[in-house]
């Protein structure tokens, strides 16, 4: 049988100095009756929608030059590198609240200003209930995708022995100043900032159910000693690794991927 066609999707990882350990993030659960990872432990995150895409879209970006955002995707789905980009931030604030945008003069948007905090609210709203594209609602307001925080971390294509599959750009960036994520129960049933050395501890220990980008993420997170630090392995804007299939994939069953052994005669198998 054909693999499917994955598509293309976005995820962020906010991660801000922990209380405990040096680095936490953001984490959330997908609700138990999702169809795809259902109950598992990931980022915020979706499918790059065709608005994301649009050069109206592309055109609101500030941060990052369309150029450089092309030059460190090396392989875009035949989609516009900063679609990504767009998709993270728009994924992020309808799963978060969490809006990464500046206003006209490039300063970040503050939502100590009740009037700017009162538009984020209407325009959440408005993005929930499509009743225009997060694009639209920024113009609206005079604001713009604030990708410069957002910084490439990882790709990964789902094995395309699933019958749902998604090429996947994960970004790291640190949470807006003044704002903070919330918990909205239509695809998650939880919301909470964990230590990555502790998140990956409990990962292994089969406390926590996560797919390789997040398994991965956490992993790789562990060993920084400060945001400063992750932010410094960072600067160069290019991806750190990448989960492409890079394993030999085994047709059957009698193969304990825990344990690196065989429960039952060996079937036949590909690269």
């Amino acid at each position: 049988m054909r693999p499917v066609e994955p598509k293309p999707a976005a995820s962020v990882v906010l991660v801000r100095p922990g209380s405990g350990e040096p680095v936490e993030v953001y984490m959330i659960r997908r609700h138990e009756g999702m169809r795809f990872l259902g109950g598992y432990y990931a980022f915020p995150g979706g499918k790059v929608d065709g608005a994301d895409a649009s050069v109206d879209a592309r055109a609101r970006c500030r941060g990052l030059t369309p150029e450089a955002a092309e030059e460190r995707l090396a392989t875009r789905e035949g989609l516009p590198a900063l679609a990504f980009w767009v998709a993270a931030i728009r994924e992020l604030f309808e799963e978060t609240g969490v809006l990464m945008a500046r206003d006209a003069s490039g300063a970040p948007i503050d939502l100590a200003d009740p009037a700017v905090a009162d538009r984020v609210e209407r325009c959440l709203k408005a993005l929930m209930a499509n009743a225009a594209p997060l694009t639209t609602l920024l113009a609206d307001a005079g604001w713009f995708y604030d990708v410069a925080p957002l910084r490439y971390l990882s790709h990964f294509i789902t094995p395309s022995s699933s019958p749902i599959r998604f090429t996947a750009r994960f970004f790291v960036s640190p949470v807006p100043p003044g704002q903070g994520p919330r918990l909205f129960l239509e695809e998650t049933s939880e919301g909470f900032w964990i230590g990555a050395r502790d998140g990956y501890r409990r990962y292994r220990a089969g406390e926590m159910a996560m797919a390789e980008p997040a398994e991965y993420a956490l992993g790789y997170l562990a060993q920084f000693g400060s945001l400063d630090e992750l932010w410094a392995a960072h600067h160069d804007g290019r991806h750190k690794f990448h989960g492409i299939l890079d394993r030999v994939e085994f047709y059957g069953e009698g193969y304990d991927w825990q344990t690196a052994t065989w429960k039952s005669s060996k079937p036949s198998w590909h690269a």
